[in-house]
């Protein structure tokens, strides 16, 4: 009988792993607590970037760092809780922030997000659901026109490697986008872009589309998993399931699921806030960063989207009310003409490595199990590559790629 995988976690990584399996005509099983897509996955920027493929840990960051900490409107904040597991984060994150771990793990996101737009079609093909996927341009907007500097180390590898992009004046940023404030005096223009207009929509019509090739999709928390003489057990909180293999997928939630079995992950929950405006009264005709404020505007099937932020905290802990004040605010500091009467606000938890790339593959000394977690700000991007390695591996195919900067134990000591 042809054994079924599953996969615990729904979001857009989850449901790209099993389209990705289905496809090598592999049974699988979804398990999340959640309907599909609807978390993390749901509140993103939209972007879908081919060049996002610089880290957030770059040469000279640690002196943004405190002000960036210290300003009650900076992108960067800490629970106060949440310090004592900061601080050997962080300190993890600055260790990968010079030039050459900065190239390396370029390299590395760069063979997820590259083919990113063309699979993305390749799922939604069918679906009656393409234009989910739209052409856009990721535009870099800046106050100081001096900060727009093509030779800044993350344009300069994304020149190397092939991207286009272009330097613009106010004039010809203000025709790009007209709805933009004019306080911002220059741009990089990355080109060759996509911007998904409803990730969460994505998300369901690609579950829908696992279910309409026999894909099996169930609501349950997950408690723990175990290893058993025949595959895996999955505890949830009404009972356990068999499993042949298991493929890791629940974003933040994973880590402590692997602590009992011997893996203790720097794994932080980094949480984005996003506001939506569904009467905006303007268009933004791509996806633009705020790169003072670091927020980024998207129009969406819903409105205009302005999300951002980073701030890092228990998983459990509640949304912070005056992220959405802020959002707002800045929002119309980007936007001026923007109508803000009418707001809505979600937060969602990035999972988050100190070196912005994700745990991807067989786990070592665990047979039968997989990882795919950790993607941070880049997981819609990242997903639908994440998957096809994924189901290779689980397909006992080689992917020839060198997944070793994916290894979930790259952070664990090396004895002697």
């Amino acid at each position: 009988m042809e054994q079924t995988i599953t996969i615990i976690g729904a979001g857009i990584v989850g449901i790209c792993c099993a389209l990705s399996l289905q496809e090598r005509g592999v049974r699988v099983r979804l398990i999340d607590r959640g309907e599909p897509g609807q978390e993390t996955s749901f509140g993103n920027a939209g972007v879908i970037s081919p060049w996002s493929i610089v880290p957030q840990a770059i040469p000279g960051i640690w002196r943004s760092i405190p002000s960036m900490l210290l300003s009650r409107n900076g992108p960067l904040s800490v629970r106060q809780s949440f310090w004592p597991k900061m601080v050997p984060w962080g300190l993890k994150f600055l260790a990968k922030s010079n030039v050459a771990s900065v190239r390396e793990i370029s390299d590395a996101m760069e063979i997820l997000c590259r083919p990113s737009i063309s699979l993305y079609h390749r799922h939604l093909e069918g679906t009656g659901h393409e234009s989910l996927i739209i052409d856009s341009w990721y535009i870099h907007a800046f106050r100081n026109a001096q900060k727009a500097n093509l030779r800044d180390l993350g344009y300069a590898i994304r020149q190397q490697k092939g991207a286009e992009m272009e330097l613009v004046g106010q004039q010809d940023l203000k025709q790009l986008e007209p709805a933009l404030s004019p306080t911002f005096k220059a741009a990089i223009v990355i080109k060759g872009q996509a911007r998904a207009y409803a990730p969460g929509r994505i998300g369901q019509v690609l579950a829908e589309k696992v279910r309409a090739q026999g894909g099996e999709i169930l609501r349950a928390e997950i408690m723990g998993i175990s290893k058993t003489d025949s595959g895996w057990s999955i505890s949830t909180k009404e009972s356990a399931l068999a499993a042949h293999k298991i493929v890791l997928a629940a974003g933040v939630w994973s880590a402590a699921l692997l602590k009992p079995l011997g893996l203790d992950l720097p794994l932080a929950a980094e949480r984005g806030y996003h506001v939506e405006f569904p009467n905006a009264q303007i268009q933004v005709n791509n996806s633009i960063m705020d790169m003072d404020a670091k927020i980024v505007a998207s129009s969406m099937e819903s409105g205009i989207r302005i999300a951002g932020s980073a701030e890092f905290a228990a998983i459990d802990t509640a949304a912070d009310p005056r992220k959405k004040v802020l959002l707002a605010r800045q929002a119309r500091a980007m936007l001026p003409d923007i109508d803000i009467k009418e707001m809505t606000s979600w937060m969602g938890q990035r999972p988050s490595f100190p070196d912005s790339l994700p745990a991807l593959g067989a786990v070592t000394g665990q047979p039968g199990l997989y990882v795919a977690f950790g993607h941070s700000h880049y997981g819609l991007m990242m997903a639908p590559k994440t998957g096809e390695l994924i189901a290779d591996l689980v397909a006992g195919v080689s992917p020839n790629i060198d997944l070793g900067a994916f290894d979930a134990r790259r952070f664990q000591s090396r004895k002697t």
